[in-house]
């Protein structure tokens, strides 16, 4: 009866012939939590300026409507009241949004700008990693073809 062949010890061969750089994967890992580390900077800047603004707004208008709350001689003089808080608010809701849309064109350029260069980055590794790759392989290649001789 013809004995089965053990194609543990082949793979494990086989395996050991042809080396897995983890290195590679631990730069990859590591470059990846620094990215994310400075996308969450920039996050956490834009969200403590945005709440900066906010409050900012927020006490401007509650101080304008201790002036719009007080108590008037003339009917008049609340239609004129709410007139002037109408119009200061709506100037101040102008110079607000345009902070905020300050505030969200940073986080757009420093997005890009950390994308472009993790991309950057990411090529010139890949590119290190291919042909390390590739020098691992031929010279596993040559070995086995030398010691298969």
């Amino acid at each position: 009866m013809a004995k089965a062949q053990d194609f543990s010890t082949v793979m494990k061969d086989m395996m050991g012939a042809f080396p897995v750089d983890t290195k590679a994967m631990e730069d990859a890992f590591k470059n990846q939590a620094a990215l994310n580390e400075k996308l969450s900077g920039v996050a956490l800047e834009a969200a403590e300026k945005s709440a900066e603004i906010s409050s900012k707004w927020t006490k401007e208008t509650l101080a304008k409507m201790a002036e719009v709350s007080k108590a008037k001689t003339e009917p008049a003089d609340y239609a004129k009241a709410m007139t002037e808080f109408a119009s200061a608010n709506a100037e101040v809701a102008a110079e607000n949004m345009a902070a905020f849309a300050e505030v969200a064109k940073k986080v757009q350029m420093d997005t890009v700008e950390l994308l472009m260069a993790a991309g950057k980055d990411m090529q010139e590794d890949a590119t290190k990693a291919v042909k390390k790759a590739t020098d691992d392989m031929t010279a596993a290649t040559k070995k086995a073809a030398t010691s298969a001789k």
